[in-house]
């Protein structure tokens, strides 16, 4: 069985996490562990997770052996130092994206792993959303013929952008970045254009970024100066055509932060579903309604399962995860003029 200690308890353990895991017969959660500091005027919300123990010692978390998998959900900067502690102390980690600030960094981070024998892997749940998972469903049918062109919009309309400082590029870029990675591979060749909107040389906050796969090019972009949505997802192949427009994503719920988060997983409506048109083989025009597969952000934790028991591949691998980093901060360099 996976025992599972969080570091943290904001909206990402309780909404991203604790809902998938608490559904799984080979998973339990045995710890919360959170700073003193962050305790304060905020534990009416532990209330709701009876069967957790909330700590502020971390090396109650570390010298409990049952614990065998400590997943890291704190702000970016602490993300290497946390995994580092962890795998030295024998245990293995889930760390929430970005998984480093460098791939330099992130180097470091997997080859402490390998010399402990442990596994370490980022948190990239975003592979599992509805509307990508059914994306690589149509792909996978073949109905699309040879891929041309792959497009990802995650847009948004902030007047103003989110604010001095913030980083799209690390905070947004890269879940679709890696979505495009685990689809098609890394990138032979990447163009890019990414911009300081709102704040000049102060945030990165719109990117576009072209990745080249032979006579193939997959697009990623944010823009926040958007008021009509572009599809969500549009795949171009040499036999058809797949569109599916955006969807709400959980982190626009708004939940009753004392409450316990609850998830559905029932079939999406039918409104949400895409639309597929594709030639058969035998010439005819098809059109298609394509159901909408179900968000499951536990298929992580099903896969470190595997990993960490039975010894199979990680999900998301070491060179994704390097890749999609040096991709960033190469971008992040050009906008802002700083190193990361």
């Amino acid at each position: 069985m996976l025992v599972v200690a969080y570091i943290g308890f904001g909206g990402s353990v309780r909404r991203y996490h604790i809902p998938y895991v608490e559904k799984k017969e080979n998973v339990k959660v045995k710890y919360v562990y959170r700073r003193a500091e962050d305790r304060i005027g905020d534990e009416e919300c532990e209330k709701a997770y009876p069967e957790i123990i909330f700590t502020t010692d971390f090396d109650q978390v570390l010298n409990d052996p049952e614990v065998n998998l400590v997943v890291v959900n704190t702000p970016d900067q602490f993300h290497v130092s946390y995994a580092k502690q962890i795998l030295n102390a024998g245990k293995n980690a889930l760390v929430e994206k970005p998984f480093a600030i460098t791939a330099e960094e992130a180097r470091e981070v997997f080859a402490l792993a390998k010399e402990k024998g442990l596994v370490v892997m980022p948190n990239q749940n975003r592979r599992f959303d509805a509307d990508f998972r059914t994306v690589r469903k149509v792909v996978e049918s073949g109905k699309l013929g040879d891929l041309v062109e792959v497009e990802s919009h995650y847009d948004y309309y902030k007047p103003g952008g989110w604010g001095k400082g913030y980083g799209t590029l690390y905070g947004l870029a890269v879940h679709p970045i890696d979505q495009i990675v685990s689809l098609l591979g890394i990138p032979e060749r990447t163009v890019r254009d990414v911009r300081s909107i709102f704040y000049p040389g102060e945030a990165d906050d719109y990117y576009d970024f072209d990745f080249f796969y032979g006579n193939m090019k997959a697009v990623v972009k944010t823009c926040l100066s958007v008021m009509l949505d572009h599809p969500r997802f549009t795949v171009h192949g040499t036999k058809g055509s797949f569109m599916v427009q955006p969807l709400p994503h959980q982190s626009a719920t708004k939940d009753d932060h004392n409450a316990r988060v609850k998830i559905s997983m029932e079939p999406l409506p039918e409104e949400t579903w895409g639309l597929l048109r594709y030639i058969d083989e035998n010439g005819e025009k098809h059109d298609e309604r394509i159901p909408m597969e179900v968000q499951d952000y536990g298929k992580i934790y099903d896969n470190l399962y595997e990993v960490i028991f039975h010894g199979k591949e990680k999900l998301v691998k070491d060179e994704e995860v390097i890749a999609v980093l040096e991709i960033i901060e190469a971008a992040y360099k050009e906008v802002t003029g700083q190193a990361c």
